[in-house]
């Protein structure tokens, strides 16, 4: 049963891939290894905007989108059940959904592994610093076995939101604009 932190990142479509994924990897007894390439393929997505635009797009028919994703994959040293797992995703025209997977699979593992989820959007994703200072912070707020989940919004434009179980911290700059915006309607 997932934490209250990981129901919706485990819950929906996202989930349900996370969750046939982990059952494949725990019954071939390849979990660390599906962990850290998920990882991996997390961070490809990330910081590709060229296969981002592969998993997005509209034009490329089921076949085309598969076999080039899976040339990625295979050029960079994936395993066959991450690559398959892959081929499975597009085959169900869900490509666009593979992040949301991944970060499905990410909090799945967290959770069975019984450490706490912060999901974490930025603008443009965390350096290593900033990684271990967020991770630092999270220890001293008594979140000592946390897992960092981390996603991209470019339309926060700077800043990050910070999701903990039920807890929100939002200090994006998009929503700082957002609440000057309300004030000065107010103000009128």
């Amino acid at each position: 049963m997932a934490s209250e932190g990981t129901t919706n990142l485990t819950g929906g479509l996202a989930g349900r891939y996370a969750n046939a994924l982990y059952a494949q990897a725990d019954e071939v007894r390849e979990i660390d290894q599906t962990v850290s390439e998920m990882e991996s393929l997390g961070q490809l997505i990330d910081q590709s905007a060229d296969f981002r635009q592969l998993l997005g797009s509209p034009l490329f028919d089921v076949n085309q989108a598969r076999g080039a994703a899976i040339a990625v994959l295979q050029a960079q040293g994936f395993g066959k059940l991450v690559q398959n797992f892959v081929g499975v995703v597009a085959n169900n025209r869900r490509l666009r959904d593979l992040r949301a997977m991944v970060s499905a699979f990410a909090a799945l593992v967290a959770d069975r592994r019984g450490q706490i989820a912060a999901e974490v959007t930025t603008a443009n994703g965390l350096t290593d610093v900033q990684r271990e200072q967020l991770r630092a912070r999270l220890i001293e707020a008594g979140y000592a076995r946390v897992n960092i989940v981390e996603q991209i919004d470019p339309s926060l434009l700077g800043g990050m939101v910070l999701r903990i179980g039920a807890r929100l911290y939002d200090t994006s700059l998009k929503s700082r604009l957002q609440r000057l915006q309300y004030a000065m309607k107010g103000a009128a």
